[in-house]
């Protein structure tokens, strides 16, 4: 679906209808390619929720921020805070993180949104670390520092308390009204709260303030001659940006009760970029193609070793075996960072829309093969006809 359509209410549930069915039936297609497992998927369903978010900042208003790590941390430290102090139930924990993380991305999009281009991402790199600084060693009452904040039996979870859920021996599980907040059933609870927010997404993207959105990144200056003040729609897709990666911390926290300062470095940040450009930035599907992929590539090759490269080519000759096995394990593992930096290259290059560039190609190159016969048949008709 292209930038500039309008698309109508139809072709809205149309979309929301696919996409609700690839996501809810993921355990069944991803077993292929060994990707079914409720961690992974329910890693593609956060990142997705938080490329999506970001994506409304960066892909319509084409301003790069740096600094959305820093949401993400706030986030999670708050769901943990409310798991501590009020209810194991994740819908408490989802609100609080939601409403911090905007309030904190209206903190520092009002000072960063003074300035526009390499200045605004400066700034936002800039928060993003004195926040990850603050949380590391500052602000250890409320973040426990490097060791990071988590559950403890003697919490007092007053909500739960007051509903008559006793402590159990061990720590408890988050859950949502009962329904376990880890495995299949938390994997089905991010599912359903990623096509929500996509749903979210989708009516901004098609609305009137996204229209005006476009055309700040189109032409910021005409448009502040046509008489609109853009600061003030820029500051409110910041917010919104800032509250889907909120959301996206606070569902980290409901599936590992662990919030820590690594949360907020700028390599999260740097993450986030590289899932919406690779997938496609200012496209509704792209964050999340990229967000999926990065974090398959993520789980497949940095679980590769020496030995298991061998393994994997056990098939060739020994020298040959070896001397690939060389080459390669630079490239995962540990490393399987230049790995995902070369096809980040790759695509960058080649295809500077995206994975969503290269499909739109595809799927023209076959429209076209398929018109040639047609128009070739239509030809010798009339050519026939001619003679006749």
């Amino acid at each position: 679906m292209s930038n500039t359509q309008i698309a109508t209410p139809r072709q809205d549930l149309i979309y929301m209808v696919v996409l609700s069915a690839v996501v809810l039936t993921m355990p069944l297609w991803l077993q292929p390619f060994g990707a079914a497992y409720p961690d992974l998927m329910q890693k593609f369903m956060i990142f997705g929720i938080f490329a999506v978010g970001y994506n409304i900042l960066f892909g319509l208003t084409g301003y790069l921020s740096f600094g959305h790590a820093a949401f993400l941390g706030v986030g999670s430290y708050t769901a943990v805070w409310s798991f501590k102090l009020l209810s194991m139930n994740v819908v408490p924990a989802i609100i609080f993180a939601i409403v911090l993380s905007g309030l904190f991305a209206w903190l520092i999009g009002y000072v960063s949104l003074r300035r526009s281009g390499i200045y605004f991402s400066i700034l936002t790199l800039a928060f993003a670390q004195m926040s990850y600084n603050l949380a590391y060693s500052v602000l250890t009452p409320i973040t426990n520092g490097e060791t990071g904040l988590q559950l403890a039996q003697a919490d007092p979870r007053v909500l739960d308390r007051m509903a008559g859920i006793e402590a159990t021996s061990g720590l408890p599980s988050t859950n949502l009204f009962g329904l376990d907040g880890t495995g299949y059933t938390g994997f089905y609870i991010c599912a359903v709260i990623l096509i929500i927010s996509f749903f979210i997404a989708l009516r901004i993207f098609h609305s009137p303030f996204g229209l005006k959105l476009r055309a700040i990144k189109s032409n910021q200056t005409r448009m502040s001659y046509t008489g609109y003040h853009t600061r003030p729609y820029l500051l409110t897709a910041f917010i919104i940006s800032g509250m889907y990666a909120g959301l996206a911390g606070s569902l980290l926290a409901m599936t590992d009760p662990l919030a820590g300062a690594e949360r907020m470095q700028w390599t999260a940040s740097g993450e986030v970029v590289l899932m919406t450009i690779f997938g496609g930035a200012g496209t509704l599907i792209g964050p999340l193609l990229g967000a999926g992929l990065i974090k398959y590539l993520e789980n497949i090759f940095s679980a590769f070793n020496d030995t298991v490269l061998h393994n994997v080519l056990s098939f060739l000759p020994d020298w040959l075996n070896n001397i690939l096995t060389a080459i390669i394990s630079p490239f995962v593992g540990e490393g399987w960072q230049l790995l995902l930096g070369i096809v980040f290259m790759l695509i960058v290059i080649f295809l500077p829309g995206g994975l969503m560039e290269g499909l739109g190609k595809i799927r023209r190159a076959i429209r076209e093969r398929g018109q040639k016969p047609a128009d070739g048949a239509s030809s010798d008709k009339q050519h026939s006809t001619e003679e006749a």
